[in-house]
């Protein structure tokens, strides 16, 4: 590993943080700076960001003006922000593969993001210990799912064990599922059925509120068994028929 190359107490340079973070870790990994012009350029940016908790919170409640992606040569991605709320903090998730099918995610956990010091050899630290272990579980769980497929049970009705939740153009979320249960986790934290779409959908309005309920009904789908995965509008998702709510389930969003 190079020898530390700290940025100044005063230094809130996304692009320098992100340069010698890269140089920090174990490895060789290159860092490309994003700076978004344009909403349309965060959704590019962050659409295979695999973290269901304070990464995704972040991203979905702030608009950012710029990100980072840092690539390793065997193929691995993280994904770095400024913290929006700490300003000597940054925040670090892993980025989901590319070549995975949807399916393949069902049933694995999220290597969620972590707070980092804008300090490049402690982030680093933190981020070899903590995060790219999780990183590694996941994408070996994903590539065994992916050449293990579940083989259908005749007669059964065969269940995708994960919600796909899609940002769309005007800010929304749209959630597919098949399984009830995670249709009534969705409509209890503020998710509305729309049949046109046949998904669950909560609205953008206030960014602030959906992303703690974004948070909420992830936190109520894990404890069922389900795996949740985020996607933006232009990335394919599974063809699937979605239950509709019980007859007399409220839908609309719940005050808070």
């Amino acid at each position: 590993m190079p020898a530390a190359r700290p940025l100044p107490a005063d230094d809130r340079d996304l692009e320098s943080f992100a340069t010698v973070l890269a140089e920090e870790l174990p490895g060789h990994w290159t860092a490309e700076y994003h700076r978004h012009e344009h909403a349309e350029d965060q959704l590019r940016s962050t659409e295979d960001v695999w973290d269901l908790d304070q990464v995704a919170a972040a991203i979905a409640e702030f608009p950012l003006s710029a990100d980072a992606h840092l690539t390793h040569d065997n193929g691995t991605r993280l994904y770095v922000m400024l913290h929006p709320r700490h300003e000597e903090e940054a925040l670090v998730a892993a980025m989901a593969p590319v070549d995975a099918v949807p399916e393949a995610f069902a049933g694995v956990r999220e290597p969620d993001g972590i707070a980092v010091p804008l300090d490049p050899e402690h982030a680093a630290h933190a981020i070899v210990a903590d995060l790219l272990p999780r990183y590694d579980i996941a994408l070996a769980q994903v590539r065994h799912n992916a050449m293990n497929p579940p083989q259908p049970v005749p007669g059964a009705d065969a269940r995708l064990e994960q919600v796909v939740m899609t940002w769309r153009k005007d800010g929304s979320l749209a959630a597919v599922t098949t399984a009830r249960p995670a249709a009534e986790a969705l409509l209890a934290e503020g998710f509305v059925w729309e049949a046109a779409s046949t998904s669950y959908v909560l609205g953008g309005n206030d960014t602030r509120a959906q992303a703690h309920a974004v948070q909420a009904a992830g936190a109520r789908l894990a404890r069922l068994g389900i795996s949740t995965a985020l996607r933006t509008a232009h990335r394919p998702t599974t063809d699937l028929t979605l239950p509709a709510p019980h007859s007399g389930t409220p839908t609309s969003a719940r005050a808070r």
